[in-house]
């Protein structure tokens, strides 16, 4: 089912970004002059009787999402919220989890606090999967392990090979497609929690892994349900996207934080048996050269664009079968819009659709935590969690044949 409130479709025009505070103020004044403000309108794709039965008990997404007008730009939205978003600063204990070839992950959880309110051990969890190079220190992660603890949700967050100072102990980091490291973190987290509801929310990069592990596991994952925010979907298109106009800061940006990852565990790639270019790594200016020196090599595709082909995740929608909010932004610069799968989320009934006019990537400054505060998302995702935990608990509960209890 689609459901459509129509607006005014008129685009912001694309302003200049930058990674300083002076030029993300003039692209923000550039934004206000220039931008073509957007109606709120809302598009949802839910198909099944149980979708709409948690988007009803999620008050943030029958609510308009409105931006304001200042960051009327998807540019400035992303920006703003990366530079100038407040952390909640919460505190982890970590778990560091062995791989199979000899590499490790790391999990974080909030560290136990009775002023906070200590969750019960049967508590639900919700497995966290941050974006590119990020990491349980960023903001938008931190603020959802605070509002999942809100909601009586334990959130372990999943930090990918280097990222957060996690060690790198063979040469392997993470790909956009490569599930293996997903598939232990589950396993263990079911482990340590067998009496729990186990859910996962990625962004972005994350996101994708998230869904391709779905579409991967099937009915066998013990998730009940997952989130996906701003995720790429079709990596030949977002890779295609970074080489548009502004779009190259983020790639540079992207970039640098890999080099500086890369540093780090540099001897594993120039003593490995692999024909990686470590040197073109080291030096990388864009993704697209890191997944070509490292990724691509690593994880054996011929070449990144074969890479790139095979690795997004809406080819992955058809075979996902337990219930998936996916929430995207329509000026997504990192994550464009023309990359989601409309007509594959139609067809998967267990899969439910939000677009947001305006929300950047990993920026949604709008909400109860707006201005500098909780992302829009952080609401919305906790009310589903919630809801999807409330209606999974009735016995019996079927759909598509799959029965939750």
């Amino acid at each position: 089912m689609l459901l459509r409130t129509d607006g005014d479709t008129a685009r912001p025009s694309q302003s200049p970004i930058a990674e300083n505070g002076a030029l993300t103020a003039a692209a923000g004044v550039t934004a206000w002059l220039f931008g073509v403000r957007k109606k709120t309108v809302s598009l949802q794709i839910g198909g099944s009787s149980f979708q709409q039965a948690v988007l009803e008990l999620c008050p943030t997404m029958n609510t308009p999402y409105t931006t304001y007008p200042i960051l009327n730009n998807g540019h400035v939205e992303t920006i703003f919220a990366a530079r100038a978003r407040r952390t909640p600063y919460v505190q982890y204990d970590r778990t560091i989890l062995d791989m199979p070839d000899g590499g490790k992950v790391t999990l974080d959880a909030e560290k136990a606090n009775s002023a906070q309110g200590l969750l019960p051990h049967e508590a639900p969890v919700v497995i966290l999967l941050p974006g590119l190079t990020g990491g349980s220190q960023d903001s938008y992660v931190q603020h959802m392990v605070v509002a999942a603890r809100r909601e009586g949700v334990r959130a372990i967050v999943f930090n990918g090979r280097g990222t957060a100072n996690s060690p790198v102990t063979s040469p392997q980091f993470y790909s956009a497609s490569y599930t293996g490291d997903m598939k232990g973190v589950v396993a263990a987290v079911q482990k340590e929690y067998p009496q729990s509801m186990l859910m996962a929310v990625g962004w972005s990069l994350g996101a994708n892994i998230l869904v391709r592990y779905l579409g991967e596991t099937r009915s066998n994952t013990p998730l009940a349900a997952a989130v996906s925010l701003c995720n790429p979907f079709n990596l030949v298109v977002a890779d295609q996207n970074f080489h548009i106009g502004f779009n190259r800061i983020y790639d540079w940006s992207l970039a640098n934080g890999l080099r500086q990852i890369f540093a780090k565990h540099s001897h594993l790639f120039y003593n490995s048996d692999k024909p990686f270019k470590p040197e073109l790594a080291a030096n990388c200016k864009s993704i697209r050269d890191f997944d070509e020196a490292v990724t691509s090599v690593q994880f054996g595709w011929p070449t990144v664009d074969t890479y790139y082909a095979g690795s997004g995740s809406a080819d992955s929608i058809p075979d996902v079968t337990i219930p998936l909010l996916c929430i995207q932004a329509d000026n997504d610069p990192i994550a464009p819009e023309r990359c989601i799968p409309y007509e594959a989320l139609q067809r998967n009934s267990n899969c439910s659709l939000v677009v947001t006019p305006g929300g950047g990537h990993l920026g949604w400054v709008s909400g109860p935590g707006a201005f500098l505060g909780a992302p829009w998302t952080n609401a919305a995702v906790a009310e589903w969690l919630a809801g999807a935990v409330k209606l999974l608990k009735k016995p019996a509960l079927q759909m598509n044949g799959n029965t939750h209890s």
